[in-house]
Protein backbone atom coordinates (compact mmCIF):
# COMPACT_ATOMS: atom_id res chain seq x y z
CA UNK A 1 0.00 0.00 0.00
CA UNK A 2 1.23 3.49 -0.82
CA UNK A 3 2.49 5.59 2.09
CA UNK A 4 0.03 8.26 0.96
CA UNK A 5 -2.82 5.78 1.43
CA UNK A 6 -1.56 4.72 4.86
CA UNK A 7 -1.60 8.37 5.94
CA UNK A 8 -5.06 8.79 4.42
CA UNK A 9 -6.36 5.77 6.34
CA UNK A 10 -5.10 7.26 9.57
CA UNK A 11 -6.58 10.69 8.92
CA UNK A 12 -9.68 10.12 6.79
CA UNK A 13 -11.24 6.92 8.18
CA UNK A 14 -13.64 7.41 11.06
CA UNK A 15 -16.42 5.71 12.98
CA UNK A 16 -19.96 7.07 13.06
CA UNK A 17 -19.56 7.29 16.86
CA UNK A 18 -16.77 9.84 16.43
CA UNK A 19 -19.32 12.55 15.71
CA UNK A 20 -22.35 12.53 18.04
CA UNK A 21 -25.59 13.99 16.75
CA UNK A 22 -25.34 17.10 18.91
CA UNK A 23 -21.98 17.89 17.31
CA UNK A 24 -23.46 17.46 13.83
CA UNK A 25 -26.45 19.63 14.62
CA UNK A 26 -24.20 22.37 15.98
CA UNK A 27 -22.04 22.24 12.84
CA UNK A 28 -25.12 22.29 10.61
CA UNK A 29 -26.52 25.32 12.44
CA UNK A 30 -23.18 27.11 12.33
CA UNK A 31 -22.54 26.54 8.61
CA UNK A 32 -26.13 26.74 7.35
CA UNK A 33 -25.71 23.68 5.15
CA UNK A 34 -28.76 21.66 4.12
CA UNK A 35 -28.94 17.89 3.71
CA UNK A 36 -30.91 15.84 1.18
CA UNK A 37 -31.25 12.06 1.42
CA UNK A 38 -32.04 10.12 -1.76
CA UNK A 39 -33.26 6.53 -1.86
CA UNK A 40 -33.16 5.04 -5.38
CA UNK A 41 -35.81 2.33 -5.37
CA UNK A 42 -36.93 -0.45 -7.69
CA UNK A 43 -39.42 -2.97 -6.26
CA UNK A 44 -38.39 -2.42 -2.62
CA UNK A 45 -41.78 -2.36 -0.90
CA UNK A 46 -40.53 -4.77 1.79
CA UNK A 47 -37.81 -2.44 3.10
CA UNK A 48 -38.22 1.14 1.85
CA UNK A 49 -40.98 2.07 4.29
CA UNK A 50 -38.97 1.12 7.37
CA UNK A 51 -35.93 3.07 6.15
CA UNK A 52 -38.04 6.16 5.53
CA UNK A 53 -39.74 5.87 8.94
CA UNK A 54 -36.41 5.59 10.78
CA UNK A 55 -34.87 8.57 8.98
CA UNK A 56 -37.93 10.72 9.64
CA UNK A 57 -38.19 9.66 13.28
CA UNK A 58 -34.49 9.89 14.21
CA UNK A 59 -33.07 12.53 11.88
CA UNK A 60 -35.95 14.79 10.81
CA UNK A 61 -37.69 15.59 14.10
CA UNK A 62 -37.91 18.99 15.74
CA UNK A 63 -35.31 17.80 18.24
CA UNK A 64 -32.94 16.35 15.62
CA UNK A 65 -33.35 18.31 12.34
CA UNK A 66 -30.30 16.82 10.64
CA UNK A 67 -32.00 15.90 7.34
CA UNK A 68 -33.94 18.60 5.49
CA UNK A 69 -35.26 16.58 2.56
CA UNK A 70 -36.00 12.88 2.03
CA UNK A 71 -36.75 11.79 -1.52
CA UNK A 72 -37.46 8.32 -2.87
CA UNK A 73 -36.85 8.14 -6.62
CA UNK A 74 -38.88 5.27 -8.05
CA UNK A 75 -37.22 3.83 -11.13
CA UNK A 76 -40.23 1.93 -12.45
CA UNK A 77 -41.37 -0.35 -9.63
CA UNK A 78 -44.13 -2.84 -10.36
CA UNK A 79 -44.93 -3.39 -6.67
CA UNK A 80 -46.13 -0.93 -4.01
CA UNK A 81 -42.77 0.77 -3.45
CA UNK A 82 -44.07 4.26 -4.22
CA UNK A 83 -47.20 3.90 -2.07
CA UNK A 84 -45.28 2.45 0.90
CA UNK A 85 -42.59 5.15 0.73
CA UNK A 86 -45.16 7.95 0.52
CA UNK A 87 -47.18 6.53 3.40
CA UNK A 88 -44.02 6.45 5.52
CA UNK A 89 -43.45 10.14 4.87
CA UNK A 90 -41.06 10.41 1.92
CA UNK A 91 -41.52 12.62 -1.07
CA UNK A 92 -41.75 10.17 -3.96
CA UNK A 93 -40.72 11.16 -7.46
CA UNK A 94 -40.84 8.88 -10.47
CA UNK A 95 -37.63 8.77 -12.46
CA UNK A 96 -39.47 9.62 -15.70
CA UNK A 97 -40.91 12.83 -14.19
CA UNK A 98 -37.44 14.32 -13.68
CA UNK A 99 -36.06 16.05 -16.75
CA UNK A 100 -38.78 14.58 -19.01
CA UNK A 101 -37.30 15.98 -22.22
CA UNK A 102 -34.57 13.31 -21.96
CA UNK A 103 -35.82 9.75 -22.40
CA UNK A 104 -34.84 7.64 -19.42
CA UNK A 105 -32.72 4.52 -19.64
CA UNK A 106 -32.70 1.68 -17.09
CA UNK A 107 -30.01 1.82 -14.45
CA UNK A 108 -29.22 2.96 -10.93
CA UNK A 109 -26.79 5.64 -12.09
CA UNK A 110 -29.52 7.19 -14.23
CA UNK A 111 -31.71 7.55 -11.14
CA UNK A 112 -28.93 9.06 -9.02
CA UNK A 113 -28.05 11.55 -11.76
CA UNK A 114 -31.64 12.69 -12.18
CA UNK A 115 -32.07 12.98 -8.41
CA UNK A 116 -29.76 16.01 -8.41
CA UNK A 117 -32.49 17.89 -10.25
CA UNK A 118 -35.17 16.68 -7.81
CA UNK A 119 -33.34 17.76 -4.65
CA UNK A 120 -31.89 20.98 -3.28
CA UNK A 121 -29.56 20.12 -0.37
CA UNK A 122 -25.97 21.36 -0.23
CA UNK A 123 -25.06 17.81 0.83
CA UNK A 124 -26.62 14.87 -1.00
CA UNK A 125 -26.68 11.48 0.70
CA UNK A 126 -27.49 8.32 -1.27
CA UNK A 127 -28.84 5.24 0.54
CA UNK A 128 -29.91 1.97 -1.08
CA UNK A 129 -33.55 1.09 -0.45
CA UNK A 130 -33.07 -2.65 0.16
CA UNK A 131 -31.31 -2.39 3.54
CA UNK A 132 -32.58 -4.51 6.42
CA UNK A 133 -32.11 -3.66 10.12
CA UNK A 134 -31.43 -0.10 9.01
CA UNK A 135 -29.58 2.26 11.34
CA UNK A 136 -29.76 6.07 11.14
CA UNK A 137 -25.95 5.99 11.36
CA UNK A 138 -25.95 5.07 7.67
CA UNK A 139 -26.99 8.69 7.12
CA UNK A 140 -25.57 10.62 10.06
CA UNK A 141 -22.24 8.79 9.88
CA UNK A 142 -21.44 9.73 6.29
CA UNK A 143 -22.96 13.19 6.44
CA UNK A 144 -20.92 13.99 9.55
CA UNK A 145 -17.51 14.69 7.97
CA UNK A 146 -19.12 16.93 5.36
CA UNK A 147 -20.66 19.06 8.09
CA UNK A 148 -17.58 19.23 10.31
CA UNK A 149 -14.59 19.06 7.93
CA UNK A 150 -14.69 21.82 5.29
CA UNK A 151 -12.02 20.16 3.13
CA UNK A 152 -13.89 16.82 2.85
CA UNK A 153 -16.13 16.55 -0.21
CA UNK A 154 -17.01 12.86 -0.70
CA UNK A 155 -17.65 10.23 2.00
CA UNK A 156 -18.29 6.51 1.59
CA UNK A 157 -19.80 4.25 4.24
CA UNK A 158 -17.81 1.19 5.26
CA UNK A 159 -19.28 -1.81 7.02
CA UNK A 160 -19.21 -5.56 7.38
CA UNK A 161 -21.33 -7.36 4.78
CA UNK A 162 -22.48 -10.80 5.97
CA UNK A 163 -23.44 -13.30 3.28
CA UNK A 164 -26.26 -15.71 4.00
CA UNK A 165 -26.55 -17.80 7.15
CA UNK A 166 -24.07 -20.33 8.51
CA UNK A 167 -24.43 -22.73 11.44
CA UNK A 168 -23.57 -19.93 13.85
CA UNK A 169 -25.45 -17.15 12.08
CA UNK A 170 -24.54 -14.82 9.20
CA UNK A 171 -21.22 -15.42 7.49
CA UNK A 172 -19.39 -12.26 8.46
CA UNK A 173 -17.22 -10.46 5.94
CA UNK A 174 -18.16 -12.63 2.96
CA UNK A 175 -20.49 -10.20 1.21
CA UNK A 176 -19.31 -7.84 -1.49
CA UNK A 177 -18.23 -10.52 -3.95
CA UNK A 178 -17.99 -8.15 -6.92
CA UNK A 179 -15.95 -5.78 -4.78
CA UNK A 180 -13.40 -8.46 -3.91
CA UNK A 181 -13.22 -10.13 -7.32
CA UNK A 182 -13.44 -7.10 -9.62
CA UNK A 183 -13.43 -3.64 -8.07
CA UNK A 184 -10.66 -4.04 -5.50
CA UNK A 185 -8.17 -5.55 -7.96
CA UNK A 186 -8.97 -2.84 -10.52
CA UNK A 187 -8.50 -0.04 -8.00
CA UNK A 188 -5.28 -1.47 -6.57
CA UNK A 189 -3.80 -1.94 -10.03
CA UNK A 190 -4.94 1.26 -11.74
CA UNK A 191 -5.90 3.73 -9.00
CA UNK A 192 -3.77 2.67 -6.01
CA UNK A 193 -4.64 5.89 -4.19
CA UNK A 194 -8.13 4.39 -3.71
CA UNK A 195 -6.85 1.09 -2.27
CA UNK A 196 -7.82 2.19 1.25
CA UNK A 197 -11.56 2.19 0.62
CA UNK A 198 -13.18 -0.74 2.42
CA UNK A 199 -16.42 -0.66 0.42
CA UNK A 200 -15.72 1.14 -2.87
CA UNK A 201 -18.93 -0.16 -4.46
CA UNK A 202 -21.20 0.47 -1.47
CA UNK A 203 -24.43 2.28 -2.23
CA UNK A 204 -24.29 4.52 0.84
CA UNK A 205 -22.26 7.67 0.32
CA UNK A 206 -22.63 11.43 0.64
CA UNK A 207 -21.04 14.31 -1.20
CA UNK A 208 -21.23 18.03 -1.63
CA UNK A 209 -23.61 19.02 -4.42
CA UNK A 210 -20.88 21.30 -5.77
CA UNK A 211 -18.80 18.19 -6.50
CA UNK A 212 -21.57 15.89 -7.75
CA UNK A 213 -22.76 18.41 -10.30
CA UNK A 214 -19.29 18.36 -11.91
CA UNK A 215 -19.14 14.57 -12.37
CA UNK A 216 -20.44 12.33 -15.17
CA UNK A 217 -22.70 9.50 -13.97
CA UNK A 218 -22.46 6.03 -15.53
CA UNK A 219 -26.08 5.01 -15.98
CA UNK A 220 -25.81 1.49 -14.56
CA UNK A 221 -23.93 -0.60 -12.02
CA UNK A 222 -20.67 1.21 -12.70
CA UNK A 223 -21.87 4.43 -11.08
CA UNK A 224 -20.20 3.87 -7.69
CA UNK A 225 -16.79 3.08 -9.14
CA UNK A 226 -17.08 5.88 -11.70
CA UNK A 227 -17.97 8.53 -9.14
CA UNK A 228 -15.19 7.43 -6.80
CA UNK A 229 -12.51 7.50 -9.50
CA UNK A 230 -13.72 10.80 -10.94
CA UNK A 231 -13.95 12.38 -7.48
CA UNK A 232 -10.32 11.41 -6.87
CA UNK A 233 -9.24 13.11 -10.08
CA UNK A 234 -11.43 16.17 -9.44
CA UNK A 235 -10.69 17.00 -5.79
CA UNK A 236 -7.83 14.72 -4.72
CA UNK A 237 -7.50 11.94 -2.16
CA UNK A 238 -7.50 14.16 0.93
CA UNK A 239 -11.00 15.40 0.06
CA UNK A 240 -12.31 11.81 0.20
CA UNK A 241 -13.16 9.93 3.39
CA UNK A 242 -14.93 6.86 4.76
CA UNK A 243 -16.93 6.17 7.93
CA UNK A 244 -17.61 2.85 9.68
CA UNK A 245 -21.36 2.46 10.20
CA UNK A 246 -21.39 -1.14 11.43
CA UNK A 247 -23.12 -3.94 9.53
CA UNK A 248 -24.99 -3.79 6.23
CA UNK A 249 -27.69 -6.40 5.61
CA UNK A 250 -29.53 -6.43 2.32
CA UNK A 251 -30.90 -8.57 -0.48
CA UNK A 252 -28.10 -10.42 -2.31
CA UNK A 253 -27.99 -10.85 -6.08
CA UNK A 254 -27.63 -14.23 -7.77
CA UNK A 255 -24.47 -15.23 -9.61
CA UNK A 256 -25.59 -14.13 -13.05
CA UNK A 257 -26.70 -10.70 -11.82
CA UNK A 258 -23.28 -10.36 -10.21
CA UNK A 259 -21.70 -11.23 -13.55
CA UNK A 260 -23.60 -8.43 -15.27
CA UNK A 261 -22.63 -6.06 -12.49
CA UNK A 262 -18.98 -7.07 -12.80
CA UNK A 263 -18.99 -6.51 -16.56
CA UNK A 264 -20.45 -3.01 -16.19
CA UNK A 265 -17.93 -2.12 -13.49
CA UNK A 266 -15.03 -3.41 -15.58
CA UNK A 267 -16.29 -1.41 -18.54
CA UNK A 268 -16.60 1.74 -16.43
CA UNK A 269 -12.98 1.32 -15.39
CA UNK A 270 -11.92 0.65 -18.98
CA UNK A 271 -13.58 3.83 -20.20
CA UNK A 272 -11.65 5.81 -17.63
CA UNK A 273 -8.38 4.18 -18.60
CA UNK A 274 -8.83 4.80 -22.30
CA UNK A 275 -11.21 7.59 -23.26
CA UNK A 276 -11.26 6.74 -26.96
CA UNK A 277 -13.99 5.26 -29.18
CA UNK A 278 -14.93 1.84 -27.86
CA UNK A 279 -17.31 -0.71 -29.33
CA UNK A 280 -20.36 -1.34 -27.14
CA UNK A 281 -19.59 -4.66 -25.42
CA UNK A 282 -21.92 -7.57 -24.78
CA UNK A 283 -21.85 -10.28 -22.12
CA UNK A 284 -22.92 -13.88 -22.77
CA UNK A 285 -24.07 -16.01 -19.84
CA UNK A 286 -25.54 -19.51 -19.74
CA UNK A 287 -28.72 -21.04 -18.31
CA UNK A 288 -29.55 -24.71 -18.07
CA UNK A 289 -32.12 -25.47 -20.78
CA UNK A 290 -35.42 -27.22 -20.08
CA UNK A 291 -34.40 -30.11 -22.34
CA UNK A 292 -30.84 -30.36 -21.07
CA UNK A 293 -27.68 -28.62 -22.14
CA UNK A 294 -26.93 -24.93 -21.73
CA UNK A 295 -28.66 -22.03 -23.43
CA UNK A 296 -26.66 -18.84 -24.07
CA UNK A 297 -28.19 -15.49 -23.10
CA UNK A 298 -26.48 -12.30 -24.25
CA UNK A 299 -27.06 -8.82 -22.82
CA UNK A 300 -25.56 -5.42 -23.52
CA UNK A 301 -23.14 -4.03 -20.95
CA UNK A 302 -24.06 -0.52 -19.79
CA UNK A 303 -21.56 1.99 -21.15
CA UNK A 304 -23.61 5.16 -21.53
CA UNK A 305 -22.94 8.00 -19.12
CA UNK A 306 -24.86 11.14 -18.30
CA UNK A 307 -22.85 14.38 -18.48
CA UNK A 308 -22.12 16.56 -15.44
CA UNK A 309 -25.43 17.95 -14.19
CA UNK A 310 -24.20 21.54 -14.09
CA UNK A 311 -24.24 21.54 -17.91
CA UNK A 312 -27.98 20.74 -18.07
CA UNK A 313 -29.99 23.94 -18.78
CA UNK A 314 -32.89 23.01 -16.46
CA UNK A 315 -30.46 22.48 -13.59
CA UNK A 316 -28.68 25.77 -14.23
CA UNK A 317 -32.02 27.61 -14.34
CA UNK A 318 -33.15 26.09 -11.04
CA UNK A 319 -29.86 26.94 -9.33
CA UNK A 320 -30.11 30.53 -10.57
CA UNK A 321 -33.68 30.95 -9.39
Amino acid sequence: MLEEVERWLAGRSWSAADRPLDQLLAAKSRTGQTVSVVLPALDEEATVGTIVEIIRRDLMSAAVPLVDELVVVDSGSTDRTAEVAAAAGARVVHRDAILPRLATVPGKGEVLWRSLLATSGDIVCFVDADLREFSPAFVSGIVGPLLTEPQVQFVKAMYDRPLGEGADGPKAGQGGRVTELVARPLLNLHWPQLAGFVQPLGGEYAARRSLLEQLPFPIGYGVELGLLVDALHTVGLDALAQVDVGVRKHRHQDGQALGRMAAAIYRTAQLRLARGHLVRPRLTQFDRGEEGGFVPRTTDVDTEERPPMRGIPEYAERRAA
